[in-house]
């Protein structure tokens, strides 16, 4: 898997770097963008994945954008692809960007990688069998900072919640989010932040991560403290912790938060 990863990264993404023209930027949505590497980083990864495990289906960022039924193969046995996790960073030229990877089944992820595509920082991730970094196994270390350091995702909010979530997160010191969750996890469990709030939860940009940061002995789950799964990917709303105390401490605080 690394090396499918360095080689789509040499291939695909690495080649646009600071380099894309105008017309190979698309708006997608409010606030979002695709690019022609996200596509071809997608292509070349299918034809990866699909060598190492020969007819496992796969659900792809961009496939699913261009037909949303690709994401009724979330519940059965799946990979699941994020191509170029923070497109809008890449599109502007600057860091943080990565690829996410996982596998699941029956609507949970069992295996996860993140991968950096500046720095080659390699996380990987097996169901009761821990987080790695390069090779290492890791745990989870709060900042051990007072207050303890928020990152915290306001974009896909609205109205009520939004006010709702800024008003649980006074007293942390805030910082600012990446626009990538290939680093904002990294950043959970390698002591630089020490809690984060995800609005949107779609499976490609939080089942390796979810998955990666609770085997590293940190918490994400869903507001009400019920487990994150793929397959429910239209609900709102993921807190993701250094530690599970830090992840209660802000539950508590959100236990009020208006509807969806």
């Amino acid at each position: 898997m690394h090396e499918l990863l360095r080689d789509v990264t040499r291939r695909a993404i690495t080649p646009y770097y600071q380099k894309l023209a105008a017309d190979e930027v698309t708006a997608k949505a409010a606030d979002d963008v695709v690019t022609v590497a996200d596509n071809l980083s997608e292509e070349m990864l299918a034809e990866g994945l699909a060598k190492i495990i020969p007819g496992l289906p796969i659900v792809g960022e961009e496939a699913a954008h261009a037909d949303a039924s690709v994401q009724d193969r979330l519940s059965s046995d799946c990979w699941i692809v994020d191509p170029l996790d923070g497109t809008r960073n890449f599109a502007k030229g600057q860091p943080p960007f990565g690829i996410l990877i996982a596998m699941a089944s029956g609507g949970e992820a069992h295996t996860g990688w993140i991968y950096d595509c500046l720095t080659d920082r390699f996380c990987v991730a097996h169901r009761g069998k821990g987080a790695f970094v390069n090779g290492e196994k890791i745990s989870a270390r709060p900042t051990g900072e007072s207050p303890p350091v928020a990152a915290i995702s306001l974009i896909f909010m609205e109205g009520a919640r939004r006010e709702a979530v800024k008003e649980a997160a006074a007293g942390y010191r805030l910082v600012d989010v990446p626009y990538c969750a290939a680093e904002q996890y990294p950043r959970l469990a390698l002591g630089v932040n020490d809690v984060s709030i995800f609005e949107r939860t779609l499976a490609w940009d939080h089942a390796a991560g979810v998955l990666w940061l609770n085997e590293a002995g940190g918490k994400v789950a869903r507001l009400d403290g019920s487990p994150y799964r793929v397959d429910e990917w239209a609900r709102k709303g993921l807190v993701g912790a250094a530690s599970p105390a830090l992840w209660d401490e802000m539950a508590t605080r959100l236990a009020n938060l208006p509807p969806e």
